[in-house]
């Protein structure tokens, strides 16, 4: 690996730790949590051998003349040290005027450290009488726990990325750049965009581009799921990080490194972190309600134990209280699940981009699917083409159709190009030449401007259409003013896993819908083989948004699955919009979820994955939050008269269970 890849990989490490959390609508520079741990785990250890636990000496400490002003002075600098960015987050909070997680953690590590300082001074400078219980102890474990936890959690999206960093395995150490006559090799990071390229025999691609000489076979497997070799050409687009075959293959560079097919997978995965979903939020604001909850009995606490026995007693209850609505499980609930499902869904194929996707998973009605590239695989071959107009052969038909898709890189167009080379017909040069959006393609050979449209748009502008047995494939027309001169119908494969996909959501009680800009005899062949009921065909891009909009209207929760091209508005407008496949600058900027392998049964997987995700977090919710609620209120001693209250041991033993069932739950999270 080459320096520009091992950059990549210390600045991925360096975004995941900055933001592991987000509270308060701030990212908190956590540092290098790993470190800060190990050093915080160093500098308690003095404390933890030498403080009483909750007012108990426990069989492994000792004490000796001066051990507790050693106890004080590393107590002091773990409080900056170790707790510095739990502080600091509270500032952000407090600043908003929105007491969070932060700011929870931070009431109970500073009333710790404040009053076992004040238990410090009364006990071993001014030497009172009346022994004070300090809560050093209790300080250099939740900075601990807390600290840890949120390691345990950066670790885990770590790994989940592990799936996507070695991808740049992939990536070669030099590139061939072309200067002239002269190649000289450089590193990738030094290779700019429009920059010339030369990618030999067995060799991988180093940068997306465009083929501009050669031919050759390309696996694209590792990259995008393609189980066989593609062709390349010239004019073809090529991935970085693909295996190029046995030709050698000139290429013009269309994305540098750092916007190229790796960083827009990376950064999918760093949105995907540090995006929070609703329940995340619901977390941040309970632990907003306990932050005013545990000073409230804690103030109660204070003026109650004050009036029935002492000051301070009830200085005591107030700080126990304080201290054990530190929120160690509910800090870690949602964060542990986020991280658990962040890497199963790594390990399957899966980036969740918008984390709220989450939270409405469980209540999808339907699933709208595009049909050529998300049902079907998107390899089309000639199936039949005919001659309308007695003036014109079915070979110059073909010839004119042929020359007027030859600068297009449509899989349709690609088809009817190979179709036409293999039938060693000559094209004609066109001019002009432009798409026409959700409709087709036009321009002028030799000066007359010809149309080459589908059913709808050609409907809409020859006076006499014929009777045309399309069956299942998709049919183009050749027009020329109002006049239909013939056709051509091409066919496509339906994916093998898509039959599995259909089964399930059906079982799932999700209605699939197709949606197509094809005519409705294709798309009724093809989901006649599904199974799929509902179908909406000759749909612009902005028809299929407005169904989207529709089903919305009528209060049905939309899943919209396409190839992120044309289905960008419709992506963007459905509660969970799923790209196929992850190298588009529209699957980052539409879609909720990419599907890396391009295998549309991962939506079943996601599904369920979600659904179970949700489920875990509300439980984790519960656990966290339950101990927190219990607590306070019986450390507070609103039992007492019944002769029921929370011991300080108790408290600890309580919160430590509870932040193991947290963490063993969010661990069992399966798809």
């Amino acid at each position: 690996m080459d320096n520009m890849k091992d950059d990549q990989k210390k600045e991925m490490s360096m975004d995941n730790s900055d933001g592991m959390m987000m509270h308060g609508g701030h990212m908190m520079h956590m540092g290098n949590l790993k470190q800060k741990f190990w050093i915080s785990l160093i500098l308690s250890l003095p404390i933890l051998f030498m403080s009483p636990a909750m007012g108990m000496h426990l069989f492994f400490q000792f004490s000796f003349p001066g051990s507790n002003w050693v106890v004080a002075i590393f107590a002091t600098i773990l409080f900056i040290y170790g707790g510095g960015p739990f502080l600091k987050g509270a500032y952000y909070e407090l600043q908003d005027k929105h007491p969070e997680m932060m700011t929870l953690i931070s009431l109970g590590i500073t009333t710790s450290y404040v009053y076992s300082i004040y238990a410090f001074v009364e006990n071993d400078i001014l030497h009172s009488n009346q022994h004070i219980m300090d809560f050093f102890w209790e300080l250099a474990t939740l900075i601990l726990i807390m600290l840890l936890g949120h390691w345990i959690e950066m670790n885990s999206i770590m790994k989940a990325d592990s799936s996507v960093n070695d991808l740049a395995k992939l990536l070669p150490d030099k590139v061939h750049v072309q200067n002239g006559e002269k190649t000289e090799d450089l590193p990738l990071n030094q290779v700019k965009k429009d920059a010339t390229i030369v990618v030999k025999a067995g060799e991988s691609v180093p940068l997306d581009g465009i083929v501009l000489t050669g031919n050759s076979s390309v696996n694209e497997s590792l990259v995008t799921g393609e189980s066989r070799a593609v062709a390349r050409k010239k004019g073809d687009k090529v991935v970085g990080g693909s295996i190029n075959g046995s030709g050698t293959l000139t290429v013009k560079v269309t994305n540098a490194a750092n916007s190229g097919f790796l960083a827009n997978v990376n950064n999918l995965v760093k949105q995907s972190q540090m995006n929070k979903s609703k329940l995340q939020s619901l977390a941040d604001r309970v632990s907003g309600w306990l932050f005013y909850a545990a000073l409230i009995f804690g103030i109660i606490a204070l003026i109650v134990w004050s009036a029935i026995t002492n000051i301070s007693n009830g200085l005591q209850r107030m700080v126990t209280v304080l201290v054990i609505a530190c929120p160690h499980a509910l800090g870690l609930a949602i964060p542990l699940v986020n991280a658990r499902s962040t890497s199963l869904g790594a390990k399957n194929g899966l980036l969740i981009r918008n984390r709220n996707v989450i939270d409405v998973s469980s209540n999808i009605n339907y699933l709208l699917m595009d049909k050529t590239g998300t049902l079907t695989e998107g390899k089309f071959t000639v199936r039949k083409f005919a001659s309308l107009d007695d003036k014109i052969s079915d070979q110059k038909l073909l010839g004119l159709i042929a020359s007027l898709e030859q600068d297009s890189t449509h899989p349709i167009a690609q088809s009817i190009l190979q179709y036409a080379k293999d039938k060693k017909i000559s094209l004609i040069p066109a001019t002009d030449t432009h798409n026409l959006a959700g409709k087709g393609v036009e321009g002028k050979i030799d000066g007359v401007n010809y149309q080459l449209v589908n059913e709808k748009t050609a409907r809409s502008q020859v006076k006499e259409f014929p009777t045309i047995d399309s069956s299942d494939y998709t049919v183009s027309y050749l027009v020329q003013a109002d006049k239909l001169l013939g056709y051509i119908a091409v066919g496509d494969k339906i994916k093998p896993s898509v039959f599995k996909l259909i089964k399930q959501v059906k079982a799932m009680n999700i209605t699939p819908v197709m949606l197509t800009g094809d005519n409705k005899r294709a798309a009724q062949g093809v989901a006649n083989k599904l199974g799929i009921t509902e179908i909406r065909a000759e749909l612009m891009p902005t028809d299929k948004q407005k169904v989207v909009g529709e089903l919305q209207k009528q209060g049905k929760k939309v899943m919209m699955v396409g190839d992120g091209i044309n289905d960008a508005p419709s992506l963007a407008k459905a509660d969970i919009g799923v790209a196929i496949g992850a190298g588009t600058d529209v699957a980052i900027d539409s879609a909720d979820v990419v599907l890396v392998n391009s295998n549309p049964v991962d939506i079943v997987k996601f599904l369920k994955l979600a659904q179970n995700t949700h489920k875990k977090t509300v439980q984790n919710l519960w656990w966290g939050a339950g101990y927190n609620i219990v607590a306070i209120p019986l450390a507070a001693g609103i039992l007492a008269p019944f002769g029921i209250i929370l011991d300080p041991a108790a408290g600890a033993i309580l919160m430590s269970l509870s932040t193991v069932i947290v963490a063993i739950n969010a661990e069992s999270l399966k798809i």
